[in-house]
């Protein structure tokens, strides 16, 4: 009874045991599901406070990035203001030196308007001593072209009258005055001209040809044989050479006889009285290139005379004739000079400026 009493005991220990050792389990279970909840709650407050500090920290640079353009934006703002306060300054310089380039243009115009009027009374001053001589000079010849007409009558039989002698007078007094009223004009315009600048001119399409003629002469006959060269503007813009008299007729017979040039038609000759000296003038023509050129030569008003073209170009015969007639300008080695209009016994060349008929009733 004693050993059955034993085993139930154990047997009721063990089962106590078990039932001790379930519920130690179940609170080990619950134990460590309480602590796996327990980390899982704060692994996910961790992550909720990491997620909240990066948003945080996402804000502060959106916000530092906000701060950051404002701040350059006003920065920017300030500068344009500077830089248009600035170009304002530097208008207003620009308008104050725009005025003073103004007033000075205004000054100069003014003071050339004053150098031209004071020149315009300076030449009417000159008109009127140039008229003075102009008259004295006139009488003086109305004089003696009186004295001689009354000398040629008496030695005819006949006398001059008073009224043809006056009437005489008159009339190269008359011719005076208009030469010195035009002289004062060309004077007072040449005056006038002197104060405008030159506008500039674009350059000619016939520059390169006289480049070209100028360059072949000089390099055959010297740099000294052309007294001068330009385009005529005034002609249709034809090259112009100007000769010196004693190298006339070679720059011509050269024109005419050089490959490169070969002008072999002359369409033009004809002088010209500048009162200060004599001009004839040569237009030539090259059928081989289809260009022209013109040459000149100035003589001397007293003595005009130089060699003939004739011997080159056989129609250079009667406009040296024509200008030998009107103009009274001998060509050396012509083969026969005569007046081809006035005849030998006509006194003096109609186209001289300071021709005065000797038959003033004519």
């Amino acid at each position: 009874m004693s050993d059955e009493k034993d085993l139930q005991q154990q047997k009721k220990e063990a089962a106590e045991r078990a039932k001790q050792l379930a519920r130690e389990r179940i609170a080990a279970k619950k134990a460590a599901e309480q602590t796996e909840q327990t980390l899982e709650e704060t692994s996910a407050h961790s992550e909720k406070e990491t997620s909240e500090q990066e948003d945080d920290l996402e804000l502060a640079k959106k916000k530092a990035a906000a701060a950051a353009k404002a701040k350059a934006a006003a920065l920017a703002k300030q500068r344009a203001k500077e830089a248009e306060q600035t170009e304002s300054s530097v208008g207003s310089e620009d308008d104050l030196d725009l005025a003073k380039k103004k007033a000075a243009a205004a000054a100069k115009a003014k003071a050339a308007a004053l150098a031209k009027q004071k020149a315009k009374e300076t030449a009417n001053e000159e008109t009127d001593d140039d008229i003075a001589k102009q008259k004295a000079i006139a009488a003086a010849k109305a004089k003696a072209k009186a004295e001689a007409l009354a000398k040629q009558q008496e030695g005819s039989g006949t006398a001059a009258s008073d009224d043809e002698i006056a009437k005489a007078k008159a009339k190269a007094i008359a011719a005076a005055k208009a030469k010195a009223a035009a002289a004062a004009k060309a004077k007072a315009a040449n005056a006038g001209g002197a104060e405008s600048p030159e506008r500039e001119e674009t350059p000619s399409p016939n520059q390169p040809l006289l480049d070209k003629y100028v360059k072949v002469i000089k390099e055959h006959l010297g740099d000294d044989v052309l007294e001068d060269a330009y385009i005529n503007r005034l002609s249709k813009d034809v090259p112009t050479l100007v000769a010196k008299k004693d190298t006339y007729y070679k720059i011509a017979e050269f024109l005419k006889y050089n490959e490169q040039l070969g002008f072999d038609y002359l369409s033009e000759l004809h002088g010209t009285d500048f009162e200060t000296h004599m001009e004839v003038y040569v237009h030539l023509y090259s059928y081989k290139n289809h260009q022209s050129v013109a040459l000149k030569v100035k003589l001397d008003r007293d003595h005009p005379e130089i060699d003939s073209l004739v011997p080159l170009w056989q129609g250079a015969n009667w406009p040296e004739c024509e200008a030998y007639d009107l103009l009274g300008i001998r060509f050396r080695g012509h083969p026969n000079l005569i007046r081809i209009f006035l005849g030998e016994n006509w006194i003096g060349h109609p186209l001289r400026k300071d021709y005065e008929p000797y038959d003033v009733e004519v």
